[in-house]
């Protein structure tokens, strides 16, 4: 036992993480530290060595399949198939069935819109996200390049009017489409005319002198008034539009109708992550994460900060407070509803040492924890209520198969009967993001059909798995190639499939992945529609300035409605999902793989450099052409192995791949020259940690468990902390 560890029920428990649990957390929650303990103990017992069993089957699973690519020469679907029948990688399919989750918010059971995720250790980026939930459209707009700089246009230190009349036309033309006119444009408003009678009425005169109004009057829901300010609500496929009229202020001085800002309820879901977006390597690292989702779910969780010379405080927005037109009041949530991603099941943690002298796995800590903070919330004990139908939500990542999703449903039964919860009090979001879970996504589903909440595509970490489970069966395709391989349509389509088939719309959210690049708005507003015209209720956002422009695409797109109409077409071909993109023809060019080889090595050194180095596990890094690309764990895991598969098969030599890693480090250092906190790894490739992990990712990907890269930068770092003290 070391001496900042304290034993207590058999555990060995780090003191400062031990500290935060006894004198913060469980008074919070009225726990008994010793009835917290021996339960933690119970569960560590009881689930350590099934946990234990699920990795050495993923481990047996991928050497029979290694095995069978060493051996075959003539692949075919159909032996294929047969043979991970015969393994049990396939399970049989059971009966039709339909989840049965209960007890489920709105923001997930009955609305579509954005979801934001953000690293739960950031307390500023946590709040952010969480008040995410109301965003300027006007400020969104004003400040991306989804309006240009032509004419005038461009954004300087001080507002620019011409940019501002933009803003405000583009905005009046959304408008157009969420809250149309029975005659004539939102851009041709005079003045909206509230009208006080038995029941507040809304009038709409333009600027021609024409009375009009809504073309469907229902999606006026209320007013708010603050002087002379007034807030109209609006709704529209679900989703909340305020529009704030202020004759005063200086941009709806000018402003037809004198509308100072459109307001939409912008991020309704938030996903705080203890996962792939956190560096959190030690018992220090896990305790920060958890006193902030603890201040999250106890609605205290503040933090200041600097801005234009002055201190700021970030808090919890409250909630927003409305009257109907018959005279009530009514309230709508000022904050996003908030889930929490834990870890997988591969990870251990030295905030924890059981009897054996093992680090409890991550995964069982995570849900101990996280749902003990939540309590403050299903409780009512809190200042800002989070789920009001009294559920907690936990995301859980990087699954493989139904037995592994029935070991977490095991796992929050246990955690339920800790703290005297009701079953399926705690509800689960599947990431269908390893390639056994997709092609057993029903039996996945059925495993948890009474909690399920949540099934999400993720492109990045399923190539990643993808080429992992397939790395002997031959090179693959460049990774933009990949995107345009059968197997990637047939898996987003696959999802939405069995999602509906097995009753998730009106009862759970339908996801798919992150828009990952942060600067790039025009372009997100172009494209990203395509996402819910595929069916899906939500999609993620990598800020609160993406979530209010992507709210704009759920305006345009009737998801219920789309989802009924894919209920109709014919599920996706099992066939096309067990289709590894290899490069069969092998015609590539010198110049074609050493562009790869770059492209690669930089997004793997500038994603590494930050996280090994300063413990940052999400960040914008610039690709190779200076684009800046919202990086996690994700992004790397596939390209550490697409290097690792073409070292495998030839297409490039370990010389190469050294010499592309070295001359890729100093192009991150170039792209990070003014950051005060970097180091560079440059100036000595062996005392550089950050560019050592980057190494051994790609030199020792093969042999990572399913390619994951999470033991290997934990190695690191623990090294970099320790040099640091």
């Amino acid at each position: 036992m070391s001496t900042d560890h304290v034993t207590i029920a058999s555990l060995d428990v780090d003191a400062g993480f031990k500290s935060f649990v006894d004198k913060e957390l469980l008074p919070a929650i009225d726990v008994p530290p010793s009835r917290f303990w021996e339960g933690l103990a119970t569960i560590n017992a009881e689930l350590k060595p099934l946990n234990r069993a699920l990795l050495a089957r993923r481990d047996a699973l991928q050497a029979s399949i290694d095995d069978y690519h060493r051996r075959t020469t003539d692949w075919d679907h159909a032996t294929y198939t047969s043979f991970l029948r015969d393994i049990g990688y396939l399970v049989p399919q059971g009966p039709e069935f339909r989840i049965e989750t209960r007890n489920v918010d709105r923001e997930i059971a009955g609305m579509a819109g954005p979801q934001l995720v953000v690293p739960v250790s950031n307390a500023r980026f946590a709040i952010n996200a969480a008040n995410a939930r109301w965003v300027s459209l006007y400020d969104a707009l004003y400040g991306t390049d989804v309006i240009d700089d032509s004419d005038g246009k461009a954004a300087g230190a001080n507002y620019n009017a011409v940019r501002g009349a933009a803003v405000i036309a583009y905005a009046a033309g959304f408008l157009d489409v969420a809250l149309p006119l029975a005659t004539g444009s939102h851009a041709a408003l005079d003045a909206f005319d509230l009208k006080h009678d038995a029941a507040a009425k809304l009038a709409v005169r333009l600027k021609d002198g024409t009375l009009t109004g809504l073309a469907d009057p229902s999606q006026f829901l209320g007013y708010g008034e603050d002087g002379l300010k007034t807030v109209l609500l609006f709704v529209n496929h679900g989703l909340h539009i305020e529009i704030h009229v202020d004759p005063t202020h200086a941009v709806g001085r000018h402003a037809a109708g004198h509308i100072s800002d459109v307001v939409l309820e912008s991020a309704i879901t938030t996903i705080q992550d203890c996962e792939d977006s956190v560096a959190a390597v030690d018992a220090a690292d896990k305790t920060q994460v958890y006193r902030n989702w603890f201040g999250l779910m106890q609605g205290t969780l503040q933090t200041s900060l600097y801005k234009d010379g002055r201190e700021v405080t970030r808090r919890l927005a409250e909630d927003r407070h409305y009257t109907l037109p018959n005279g009530e009041l009514f309230t709508l949530p000022g904050r996003s509803l908030m889930l929490v991603r834990n870890v997988g099941h591969l990870m251990q943690t030295d905030a924890v040492i059981d009897i054996d002298g093992d680090e409890i796995f991550e995964g069982t800590l995570d849900a101990v924890l996280t749902v003990a903070a939540a309590l403050n919330d299903i409780r009512g004990t809190n200042r800002l209520r989070n789920s009001r139908t009294g559920s907690i939500y936990i995301v859980k990542p990087k699954m493989h198969g139904p037995e592994e999703v029935a070991f977490t449903d095991v796992l929050m039964c246990r955690v339920e009967d800790l703290f005297g919860l009701d079953r399926h009090t705690i509800k689960i979001g599947v990431m269908d993001e390893e390639r056994r879970t997709t092609v057993n996504l029903a039996e996945c589903i059925r495993a948890v059909r009474h909690r399920l909440v949540f099934i999400n595509t993720g492109f990045l970490d399923r190539t990643g798995d993808e080429i992992h489970t397939s790395m002997l069966a031959g090179p693959v395709l460049r990774k933009d190639e990949i995107k345009q391989e059968p197997w990637i349509r047939a898996y987003e389509n696959w999802n939405v499939d069995v999602g509906i088939r097995c009753g998730l719309p009106g009862k759970a959210q339908i996801g798919k992945g992150m828009w990952p690049k942060t600067d790039e708005m025009r372009e997100m507003v172009e494209t990203k529609a395509a996402q819910l015209e595929a069916g899906a209720s939500c999609a993620w956002v990598p800020s609160p300035t993406a979530a209010a422009l992507h709210a704009m695409h759920y305006h345009a797109v009737d998801v219920a409605a789309r989802q009924r109409e894919l209920a109709q077409r014919e599920v996706a071909l099992l066939a096309d999902l067990l289709t590894p993109p290899l490069d069969d023809t092998h015609s590539l060019s010198a110049d074609e793989i050493l562009a790869e080889l770059e492209n690669n090595a930089q997004s793997i050194l500038g994603y590494v450099v930050r996280w090994v180095d300063q413990g940052i596990g999400c960040s914008k890094v610039p690709d190779i052409n200076g684009i800046n690309l919202m990086e996690d764990r994700a992004t790397l895991r596939i390209s550490s192995q697409h290097i690792a598969n073409w070292l495998e098969h030839g297409v490039c030599s370990l010389d190469q791949v050294r010499r592309v890693l070295e001359r890729m480090a100093t192009v991150v250092d170039e792209q990070n020259a003014g950051d005060p906190a970097y180091e560079s790894m440059a100036n000595d490739f062996d005392a550089s940690l950050a560019y050592r992990a980057a190494a051994a990712l790609v030199f020792e990907g093969k042999d990572q468990p399913n390619g994951y890269t999470e033991p290997l930068l934990h190695r690191f770092r623990r090294k970099k902390k320790a040099t640091n003290t």
